[in-house]
């Protein structure tokens, strides 16, 4: 929840007293309307106050079992206090009543992402984007959806339909690079290059480098796998920056399988903390790396399981160490025990 300035807070409480002002005359003079306490509700919604907000709010619904305000703001505050499925319901019992109501439609929509029931947001959006469809806000949603589903073509088709944000919105222009990738289409490329041509995200260049290297573009997919390497931090999981090192070995390993550039990174990998044997044997199966090389990655993947070996061996030694340690401990304090219970009795 965004923070509130000073000017806000003061204007919230002087809308609050106003309102409380009307609701005791109205009292004094016969009884308070469903507006009068929809309005306090409000003005304690926007302090930030959902406790209080909700019983003014439910006061109003009382009031007027109608009053579509009042519930949605009372899901609002459901949604706000992380109570998704009270939210979804009172934004559906909007929608019953008005199956075209686009706050109650646009609200149920992102609570059932929040649910994870990705199907039912898919249809809400479906729904909302017929009735409001010049909206890049819920296309760009609405597209995530779709994608989540892998449901790729209609994910772009969505965003196509909202070109100029494309043209100003960084999320909607990768997420339009990533339909396209997941579609295997050679212009996810372009559309990559235009994102990182005003940002710098290394995961995002590394999937920008994988894209390089499955068109068969090896020169420039190493280029942009150095640069995510270089910009990968340290705690970084998929990618780690070890698995990054020997992905750059396997490219050049293949991209030119007469050098020993390949051979020197994977080293640099396994140096730096590789041990997938795994991986490093599958690279002997690839018909594309030299004879000389592949003798060469034998004799790594030989020092990797010799060290992997050495180093399990020093943990169960370790361990043993341990164990031992803590039997004789246990029974020093056996026996410093039984010694007190002798001098215990001889006295």
């Amino acid at each position: 929840m965004k923070k509130r300035s000073n000017s806000h807070r003061i204007r919230c409480s002087l809308v609050l007293l106003l309102a409380v002002l009307a609701v005791l005359n109205a009292c004094a003079s016969g009884a308070a309307s469903a507006e009068e306490y929809f309005a306090i509700g409000m003005a304690y919604f926007d302090m930030g106050k959902f406790a209080e907000a909700e019983k003014w709010l439910n006061r109003a619904k009382a009031r007027d079992r109608t009053m579509t305000a009042s519930e949605y703001n009372l899901g609002r505050i459901a949604f706000e206090t992380g109570r998704y499925e009270e939210a979804v319901k009172r934004f559906e019992s909007i929608l019953k009543r008005d199956p075209n109501n686009v706050m109650a439609l646009k609200a149920a929509a992102y609570t059932r992402i929040r649910t994870g029931e990705i199907e039912k947001a898919e249809e809400l959006y479906g729904r909302l984007l017929l009735l409001v469809p010049e909206s890049a806000d819920d296309g760009y949603n609405y597209a995530l959806v779709l994608f989540a589903m892998k449901k790729y073509p209609e994910a772009e088709q969505v965003l196509k339909n909202h070109e100029y944000a494309l043209l100003e919105n960084n999320d909607v222009l990768l997420l339009y690079a990533r339909t396209q990738k997941e579609q295997g289409k050679i212009e996810a490329i372009d559309t990559y290059a235009a994102w990182l041509a005003n940002n710098n995200d290394a995961k995002v260049r590394y999937e920008y480098a994988q894209l390089l290297e499955g068109e068969e573009q090896y020169a420039r997919a190493l280029e942009e796998y150095r640069l995510a390497h270089a910009g990968l931090p340290s705690t970084s999981v998929d990618p780690t920056r070890q698995q990054l090192r020997f992905i750059m070995a396997r490219l050049l390993l293949v991209a030119d399988s007469a050098k020993p550039d390949g051979i020197t990174e994977l080293q640099g990998a396994v140096n730096d903390g590789f041990d997938d044997i795994d991986a490093m044997e599958e690279l002997l199966n690839d018909n594309r790396i030299s004879t000389a090389n592949k003798s060469e990655v034998r004799t790594i993947i030989a020092e990797t399981k010799r060290a992997a070996d050495a180093a399990a061996e020093a943990a169960r030694a370790a361990e043993d160490a341990a164990k031992t340690a803590a039997e004789l401990t246990a029974a020093d304090d056996t026996e410093t025990e039984a010694a007190g219970e002798d001098a215990g009795a001889a006295e």
